[in-house]
């Protein structure tokens, strides 16, 4: 049962009955949901499908690593052509040889009527250094498929960096020849709930926003929920009992999606470590990595991938440049299961009321805001309100304390507004304290912005505010049912 992607499903069929070659291309982090959305979608419409083999294989030294992936791939692609109805023959020894071979096919097969839809699956996992592969699919879609009305090629690819480099903004053979491109994200709030009631998971708006706090909305994870444990429960058994499903996943996830795993585990790591997160040269100190082109593109790849931001501390344009970590999964797994690999023993039952758990909390809901700005603006009434979003720190001195904002949203209606998020488990309250807290704040951002704009204290929390001499404090209140609308 398809969960929502109700707009990516629209445009799919619109693209199938049209009359001219698509050549389309959908990308996204890696368990969100692209084979199954296109399998379900084309169920029985698919002509042609081949997916790429994992690049994970220890079978091969290092010296013949890059040939042997290559055959791999190649006998792996025959075989896909044999089960689509090609005679056997010979095995392809080059991809140019290998599209002649599925050109052959198609020709075989075209009733001069139906549409013919091929879908490439992980199309990253082919692409082996010294391969031919991009060189044998342009001659294929630029000498063959492209002048043939009845085509429709859906590429699929985990690996963002890779899809939009070598396709959707290749400046070779291929510049300009994608004619669609779907990122498909992970799901909304809204949608998780769906997906659970789809499933018959009792659970609560609460709980359901700290699964979102650790798997981030990713279909594959949520599919290992048990209707009949408790959320605490099932974190054990996804985590932290022996042999857990996903205790190994954060590996996989890497080795995957990028050739230099280890090094894009460090940027990772090294940005879990402070939410605000950390400036290009912090980075640098941090991991170790040479200040070059190569770290240029490995941030670039794990932007496009979603696993981080790049935003402009709010007053200082564009002088100081961060990069946040912003997947849930991600940050839950390097702080809490990561440690545990070594085989110490920890339990989620036993962890989820200490003080680094509440203090994880706090910051993973920011992420959960981050992640649901749209829904944010529509409960301010903004949606039609271009704004940018951002978060403002300023370090303390000898004289003055330092303070932070978590999310500042910018707009273009002379209005700003400072948002204060706070998880907790009743209606926030505000003390005397927080209430000179806000002042000084509130303070401090206006010497950062005109004087014909307005700044609105805005709260966003689970429960609501509670009404005492300092509810005024906050012009806006947007709790946990405001994160799951549409």
């Amino acid at each position: 049962m398809l969960i929502g992607r109700e707009k990516e499903i629209q445009k799919l069929n619109e693209l199938y009955e049209s009359d001219t070659a698509e050549l389309v291309a959908l990308y996204g982090r890696r368990r969100v949901g692209k084979t199954f959305l296109i399998d379900e979608v084309f169920s029985d419409r698919m002509t042609f499908h081949h997916a790429g083999l994992s690049p994970i294989d220890d079978r091969y030294s290092t010296k013949d690593r890059k040939r042997g992936r290559m055959k791999d791939q190649l006998e792996h692609f025959y075989r896909s052509l044999v089960l689509c109805g090609a005679e056997k023959d010979r095995k392809p020894e080059s991809w140019l040889e290998a599209f002649y071979m599925l050109e052959d096919l198609l020709q075989k097969k075209d009733d001069g009527k139906n549409r013919q839809l091929l879908f490439f699956d992980e199309i990253q996992w082919m692409d082996t250094p010294k391969s031919g592969f991009m060189t044998g699919f342009e001659a294929f879609w630029n000498g063959w498929a492209c002048h043939r009305h009845n085509i429709m090629v859906i590429v699929c690819g985990s690996s963002s960096s890779w899809v939009l480099d070598k396709l959707v903004n290749n400046h070779g053979g291929l510049y300009d020849r994608v004619t669609y491109s779907i990122n498909l994200a992970p799901f909304t709030l809204q949608e998780c709930e769906k997906y659970f009631a789809s499933r018959n998971v009792v659970m609560s708006r609460y709980d359901i926003v700290q699964s979102y706090m650790m798997l981030g909305g990713i279909p594959y994870y949520l599919k290992y929920i048990d209707r009949k444990l408790s959320l605490t429960q099932n974190i054990d058994a996804m985590f932290f009992e022996d042999h857990a499903v996903l205790k190994d996943e954060y590996d996989r996830l890497f080795s995957s999606l990028f050739t230099n795993p280890d090094t894009m585990k460090s940027i990772i790591e090294a940005l879990a470590s402070k939410n605000m997160g950390l400036t290009r040269n912090e980075l640098l100190e941090r991991t170790g990595i040479a200040n070059s082109g190569d770290f240029s593109n490995q941030l670039k790849a794990l932007i496009s991938g979603t696993f981080i931001i790049r935003y402009y501390s709010f007053g200082n344009g564009k002088k100081q440049e961060f990069y946040k970590l912003v997947d849930p999964f991600c940050l839950f797994y390097i702080h809490f299961v990561k440690g545990t690999l070594s085989g110490r023993s920890m339990s989620w039952a036993n962890l989820s009321d200490s003080g680094a758990v509440n203090a994880w909390r706090g910051y993973a809901f920011e992420n959960v805001c981050f992640n649901h700005v749209r829904q944010i603006k529509k409960a301010l009434g903004i949606s039609g309100v271009s704004t940018n979003e951002t978060l403002w720190s300023k370090k303390g001195t000898e004289d003055t304390k330092g303070t932070q904002i978590d999310l500042i949203i910018e707009r273009k209606d002379n209005t700003v507004n400072m948002c204060e998020i706070k998880f907790c488990s009743d209606e926030f309250s505000v003390d005397k304290d927080y209430h000179f807290t806000l002042v000084r704040r509130r303070n401090l951002l206006k010497e950062k912005i005109s004087k014909k704009t307005a700044v609105h204290s805005t709260l966003i929390t689970t429960y609501g505010l509670k009404h005492n001499e300092y509810f005024d404090d906050f012009v806006n209140v947007i709790t946990l049912d405001d994160l799951f609308a549409d």
